[in-house]
């Protein structure tokens, strides 16, 4: 399984570029919007320029499905490494499969994202046939959040894709460390992962006894800071 980085701060990309283990990059409006970002396209060049050679989504922000091929067409121009994020509808609940089918006939490389339901998995794999080479992206953290067990979803969902090898599922959102063994575990191909949790890989295998200790220190060495009496 391939680990993505999930971010869209420029120091933390280049970062992250020089470790092996992140096989690529996925980026959206709401990541670009809290790092700050306000020139989308200078951004996307300048993160180009330093990640020439791994997959990196940027996703479009149009609301209307014409302008939103406009802007897949551009995004798709700036890198041969680049996948254009096309959100599996619109505001409006207005599916994106038309735009899709035309995206993939025009060889443009796609990560539709923000599926939560294996009917959108099955609609968007049939659209992307003539794409060539896709990411399908369920976001299982958000099937979490809603108290619904992601594994079964995903699990459901490889099978779905199987029979496009031009096709990758995305596990997106994740929500803790565990959510990494759990896409490895049933094949998952890309898990995405923002730099918060990325920090916890160093965890792994920790000594269970040892961060029982850790965890106990750090509660005395709050109370003595924070003056507690009682």
């Amino acid at each position: 399984m391939q680990i993505f980085a999930d971010g869209a701060n420029l120091v933390d990309m280049r970062e992250l570029y020089r470790e092996p283990l992140i096989r690529g990059f996925t980026t959206n409006p709401t990541l670009m919007r809290q790092a700050g970002i306000v020139d989308y396209e200078k951004f996307a060049r300048e993160v180009i320029s330093y990640i020439p050679d791994r997959p990196i989504s940027f996703e479009v922000f149009s609301d209307e499905f014409r302008e939103m091929e406009q802007q897949a067409l551009k995004i798709a121009s700036w890198g041969e490494n680049v996948f254009v994020k096309i959100p599996v509808t619109n505001t409006r609940r207005e599916s994106s499969v038309p735009l899709i089918c035309r995206l993939s006939q025009k060889g443009v490389r796609l990560n539709v994202t923000a599926l939560l339901t294996l009917q959108q998995v099955r609609e968007v794999a049939a659209a992307m046939k003539s794409c060539p080479a896709g990411y399908i992206s369920v976001f299982a953290g958000r099937i979490a959040d809603t108290g619904r067990d992601p594994v079964p979803v995903m699990s459901d969902a490889l099978d779905t894709i199987a029979e496009h090898e031009n096709l990758q599922l995305m596990w997106a959102s994740p929500r803790e460390l565990l959510n990494v063994f759990q896409a490895d575990a049933i094949g998952c191909h890309v898990i995405t992962a923002t730099k918060d949790i990325l920090r916890k890989l160093s965890l792994v295998g920790k000594d269970l006894d040892a961060y029982s200790l850790e965890t106990v220190k750090m509660f005395r060495d709050d109370a003595v800071k924070a003056g507690f009496s009682i």
